[in-house]
């Protein structure tokens, strides 16, 4: 076997449509494209979503929801993950920059500490907002809580 015998899969290539070739190729005269209409005509285009006058879908399907144009988004982190931080690298604090160094805020995003999970370790978090929970539960273990 060389490059030159080299062929594709029997069936796996078929040869393309050769359109606008004259009468005889049953291809020519309109070239696939039907009588008269937009369609038929060069330069066409449809827009996207267009099905052809119905109602697209897109119109179709009732909207649902709202998002408040002035909502403030958070990034959410659960306290099993603080206590696993602290763990890991045995901190006593955890900030902002500690969040943003481990991958788990970035620089625009706004921390909210939340309650899932418990703290065993005796941390001062300091973040954008808290949940009452996550709050209860830092107290509780001796910590304490800063909001940025």
């Amino acid at each position: 076997m060389n490059l030159s015998n080299l062929k594709p899969a029997k069936g796996s290539v078929k040869t393309s449509k050769r359109i606008g070739r004259g009468q005889g190729s049953g291809r020519g005269g309109t070239s696939t494209r039907g009588h008269k209409g937009a369609g038929s005509r060069s330069g066409h285009s449809t827009k996207v979503g267009f099905e052809g006058g119905q109602m697209p879908l897109q119109r179709r399907v009732p909207k649902v929801g709202f998002k408040p144009i002035n909502r403030t988004e958070y990034v959410g982190v659960n306290l099993d993950v603080l206590q696993g931080l602290a763990e890991k690298f045995s901190l006593t604090t955890i900030n902002f920059a500690t969040l943003q160094e481990h991958g788990l805020a970035s620089k625009n995003d706004l921390v909210k500490i939340l309650g899932r999970g418990e703290v065993k370790a005796k941390l001062e978090v300091t973040a954008h907002a808290f949940s009452a929970s996550a709050q209860k539960a830092i107290e509780a273990a001796g910590g304490s809580i800063v909001k940025l």
